[in-house]
């Protein structure tokens, strides 16, 4: 693989990581991935919270095979797929790669390992237009190591201020090891759209302050009952409440995101 090859992949890449846990990221990510799928995007979602992984739980999935089959040696990356479907709409449905929980974590992989990891990643990117990568909370080198790459980086904050905190810190690590990256901010459960831009312009101006670095803000996901019936009944809640507003927030974020690069293979 080239290094345009290499990079045009990449930017099939989205990584959607937090400093702090319980700030909604896994729901974010898979209600990204759905979003896209629904407009037609070739979509293959990657579970990389080996350790607690809960993407299949919220889609109601019993996957019978996954990621712990693979870093186990007993298969590919392409043979752990499960296929979600979206019953009803042509269009709507993606591709997993479902975690288990128990099996350890990226921060106990070797380096080698972890690279061959996101090499898989990378190479199975020809067959999708995007890879959403549902990140462990934290900021451990196996977990920063996989938002490195050409693609987008969608970090998670709340209001909360350890949530705010912890945000920076990630967002300090990646602007310390690639100021290029491309890492955009979203406002989970805040309580108004005042708030949600209030919370953003506190940790923009830690980044401005202290890292000269602006990251722009992609979106303001407001409180919403629903998304917790959602969560609690293993349904997305496009399909269980495509008229929410955390929907639409997320539908907001999800059409500005550009195809990189057709879908290489079928």
């Amino acid at each position: 693989m080239n290094g345009a090859t290499q990079r045009q992949l990449e930017q099939k890449l989205i990584t959607v990581a937090s400093g702090k846990g319980g700030v909604g990221k896994t729901w974010f990510a898979i209600t990204l991935a759905h979003m896209l799928s629904r407009m037609g995007r070739r979509v293959l979602l990657f579970d990389g919270d080996l350790g607690l992984a809960n993407v299949d739980i919220q889609l109601g999935l019993m996957p019978e095979k996954d990621v712990g089959d693979v870093l186990a040696g007993a298969m590919k990356l392409k043979s752990a797929v499960t296929r979600f479907n979206d019953g009803g709409f042509g269009t709507g449905g993606f591709d997993l790669l479902a975690g288990r929980s128990g099996c350890g974590s990226l921060a106990n992989l070797s380096a080698e390992r972890l690279a061959a990891l996101k090499d898989g990643l990378i190479g199975m990117a020809a067959g999708y237009d995007h890879v959403v990568i549902d990140l462990a909370a934290g900021v451990d080198p196996g977990v920063v190591g996989l938002t490195e790459h050409a693609g987008t980086t969608f970090v998670l904050a709340t209001p909360d201020p350890t949530s705010l905190t912890d945000a920076y810190a990630l967002i300090k690590i990646k602007a310390m090891r690639n100021p290029a990256t491309d890492t955009q901010i979203v406002i989970n459960m805040a309580s108004s759209k005042r708030q949600g831009e209030k919370t953003y312009e506190a940790l923009n101006k830690a980044a401005e302050d202290f890292l000269k670095f602006s990251p722009p803000l992609a979106g303001i996901v407001k409180q919403d009952s629903r998304v917790a019936d959602a969560i609690r009944h293993q349904a997305p809640i496009l399909a269980r409440h495509p008229q929410a507003d955390a929907a639409s927030a997320v539908a907001k974020i999800s059409r500005r995101i550009p195809v990189a690069l057709k879908a290489m293979a079928g």
